[in-house]
């Protein structure tokens, strides 16, 4: 007998299931506790998107337009909107996955110096949150006070050419934090790419610029193609570059104009909801359209029963030079970023390095937010926050992704499609539904920690689904069946078979959502209220009020703590992962 097979009904002898039986049945802490999971899942998937969508296109007079009209018509300035939309997220996109793609093909198929620092340069902007890195380009690139200008161009040139409160601007920023992403995923792709047909043409005769354009882009085409889907929409829906670069300039994208509507008055919720849903349909014609780029995948796999070894090339007379572009990326990307924040933080007033500003420094930012009550309240609720979404949601996938994976249940891979539902939804227009919500729903929860909690759980479902799917479909379906037939019930074997089993997997997506927890802003702008803020919402309120110095420090801090967190996390899987290689 399978662990998921059903309990047999127990009949009459007239044929009819007794039905005390079948309420038994029904009341076993399996059926509770996975039909619960899958009723959670349902809800956090689909309850806040079909209100935002029933507010947005119904009125007091049934089914109206009249809030895409208020919307888009008039003196709205959509199209400039959506063409500013488009070409962030697609500019930031090409950048990222372009600059990702070749990092990753130097640092596998290269002999090329300093890979080390190709790791370092990926982990810290992946830390660094993304409201702390556009902040530190600002000191960068600001054509009155940006250290590139002042230091560079105006001596060498007396102009400031850089600026980054333009969409080439913001096109840089995002792209740069979205690089190491994209720099993660190629490597993963490029080693497990089969090298025999690179080299079979190379033994042929064809150069290696031929190789790459002929044989190697086509084979990462997959690859190439989820990243450049996830950059994009993660670059359409990001909030904080645009609000804190191209709101200063008068460019909007779609969630710095839904933030600007909802902070008018009065609010128009309704042209906020015809917004959210012109950013949600992009981001699915994106999924759709990445989907149909993908209809011949089959066609591209490399990885099959043979074992293989890929041989480094070796760049010769080269070698030094792309090391030094290693070394300068690290040092553009993690260097500069880290260190201007800190320097910033040291500064009663920012100003440019020099003796008399170096003179000045001191640590009066940080003894000031340390006494500042609301960095202690915001800190402790981003701890809560990020411990308790990273728990709740792995807790759910675990459950779902034993049904996914585990059983033959019918709708199972539509549970699976509504937990990844999620992900095409932005931060901003998940806020925005939620508060649809629970605007109307009497539960007063809206503007407190739960509603943030409810948000931080929608939000990271389906990558806490894909890190416990991924660990639940490595193990054996014998593991449960041995358990069973020792007499273990199904709440025992799930708790001290299977998740122990799958704990790194388990693990590793807590520790990932902790972090991105810890540093989102996007979805909590529009929900969180004052006394409730955490630090994300701190910083963009220094940010709001001109206090850099002061926003250095909280971000100086934060990156400290999430460091810290990080290196934990760390050694407690690196513990846990040997204690499941003892066990087994």
């Amino acid at each position: 007998m399978t662990a998921t097979s059903p309990p047999t009904p127990v009949t009459s002898h007239s044929g009819v299931t007794d039905s005390p039986s079948r309420l038994r049945r029904f009341l076993t802490p399996q059926f509770l506790i996975v039909g619960g999971a899958m009723v959670v899942v349902a809800f956090l998937a689909v309850v806040p998107l079909a209100y935002l969508l029933h507010d947005t296109f119904t009125g007091s007079s049934g089914l109206t337009f009249s809030a895409f009209a208020r919307a888009y018509g008039g003196n709205s300035q959509s199209g400039e909107m959506l063409l500013n939309s488009l070409w962030f997220a697609l500019g930031s996109a090409v950048l990222a996955l372009v600059a990702g793609t070749v990092l990753a093909y130097v640092q596998v198929r290269t002999d090329v110096p300093f890979k080390g620092l190709l790791f370092a340069a990926s982990l810290i902007p992946l830390i660094v949150p993304g409201i702390l890195y556009a902040a530190s380009w600002i000191f960068l690139g600001d054509p009155a006070i940006g250290l590139v200008n002042t230091l560079f161009f105006q001596p060498l040139f007396g102009a400031s050419p850089v600026n980054v409160f333009s969409v080439w601007g913001m096109i840089w920023v995002q792209g740069l934090h979205l690089a190491p992403v994209a720099f993660l995923l190629m490597v993963a792709a490029f080693r497990a790419m089969d090298p025999s047909l690179e080299e079979s043409a190379a033994m042929s005769g064809a150069s290696r610029l031929t190789i790459l354009r002929r044989i190697t882009v086509p084979l990462l085409r997959p690859a190439l193609i989820s990243g450049a889907l996830l950059m994009f929409v993660q670059s359409l829906e990001s909030f904080e570059v645009p609000g804190l670069l191209g709101l200063q300039n008068g460019i909007y994208v779609f969630t710095s104009r839904i933030y600007f509507v909802l902070r008018a008055y009065p609010i128009d919720y309704g042209a906020a909801g015809a917004y959210a849903v012109g950013l949600l349909a992009i981001a699915a014609a994106g999924v759709l359209f990445a989907n149909w780029l993908q209809r011949n995948a089959r066609g591209f796999q490399t990885i099959t029963g043979k074992a293989f070894r890929p041989q480094p090339v070796h760049l010769g007379r080269a070698r030094p030079w792309v090391g030094a572009g290693v070394l300068l990326y690290f040092i553009i990307t993690a260097v500069l970023p880290v260190a201007v924040l800190i320097y910033a933080s040291l500064l009663k007033f920012y100003a440019g390095p020099s003796m008399e500003a170096l003179r000045t420094m001191t640590f009066d930012n940080f003894v000031a937010v340390f006494n500042m009550p609301l960095a202690g309240t915001a800190l402790k609720n981003s701890l809560l926050l990020g411990i308790g979404s990273a728990t709740v949601v792995m807790l759910l996938c675990a459950i779902v992704s034993w049904v996914v994976v585990r059983t033959k249940l019918p709708g199972r891979r539509v549970l699976d499609v509504l937990a990844f539902t999620p992900i095409v939804i932005p931060g901003l227009v998940l806020g925005l539904a939620l508060s649809f919500v629970y605007l109307r729903v009497p539960l007063p929860i809206y503007g407190t920690l739960l509603i943030l909690l409810i948000s931080y759980c929608t939000r990271y479902l389906p990558y806490g689904m894909r890190y416990s799917s991924a660990a639940m479909a490595q193990m054996s379906q014998e593991l449960e069946e041995s358990a069973q037939v020792c007499g273990a019930s199904w709440l025992q074997t799930f708790r001290r078979v299977l998740v122990p089993l799958a704990s790194s997997g388990i693990l590793a997506g807590w520790v990932y959502i902790l972090v991105v927890s810890f540093r989102e802003l996007s979805s909590t702008i529009l929900l969180y209220s004052p006394g409730n803020e955490v630090l994300s919402v701190l910083i963009w309120e220094q940010f709001e009020n001109g206090q850099f110095t002061t926003l250095a420090a909280i971000g100086v801090c934060m990156v400290t703590i999430l460091l810290v967190l990080v290196f934990i996390a760390h050694r407690l899987g690196a513990r846990v992962g040997l204690q499941s290689d003892n066990a087994s």
